[in-house]
């Protein structure tokens, strides 16, 4: 995603970079009836929020990511490159999301994931109102409620330019 982004000549925040992930999962989730990435997302003040990508890139705080995820190696004690996706179908839904969604500035991406009964909306609002286990947005919830999801005409984005976002506390 940030080597599709970057092609396009936009260099991706850590906030930026998890609400295209969310987006391109929850397509590729109701297109292809399975996940895209491992893992789950959470419920974050900024929206929806994969907790292993944002610590991966935790330390580019709010400047554009200018390196690529790693893991650890535990045998040899180092850090190795994680590998890009080889899948072509993979490789062409990430580059339409990118196409659809990457030029949008993070407040627009937020808006957009905040929209009024989206996953987001019904994780937090659930949680206002019942124990909801880490915030986590289940994988039935975003299939069944993406569709809620629109895009904001207006000029501004309602929750500014978010900078990095946190969870909520």
């Amino acid at each position: 995603m940030l080597d599709e982004s970057e092609r396009i000549g936009q260099r991706l925040t850590n906030l930026a970079l998890q609400k295209l992930l969310y987006f391109a999962h929850a397509l590729f989730l109701i297109e292809q009836k399975r996940p895209l990435v491992s893992g789950y997302f959470e419920a974050w003040e900024y929206g929806p929020v994969h907790p292993t990508a944002y610590q991966a890139f935790k330390v580019a705080g709010a400047e554009p990511i200018s390196f690529r995820a790693a893991r650890l190696n535990v045998v040899k004690g180092t850090r190795e490159p994680i590998a890009p996706p080889s899948d072509p179908e993979i490789i062409q839904h990430i580059s339409r999301i990118v196409q659809s969604y990457g030029r949008m500035t993070p407040g627009r991406l937020v808006d957009i994931s905040h929209a009024n009964g989206a996953p987001w909306h019904f994780v937090v609002d659930k949680g206002r109102t019942s124990m909801a286990l880490g915030m986590r947005i289940p994988d039935d919830v975003i299939r069944e409620r993406f569709k809620h999801h629109k895009v904001s005409i207006r000029n501004h984005p309602s929750a500014g330019e978010p900078s990095e976002d946190t969870p909520f506390a």
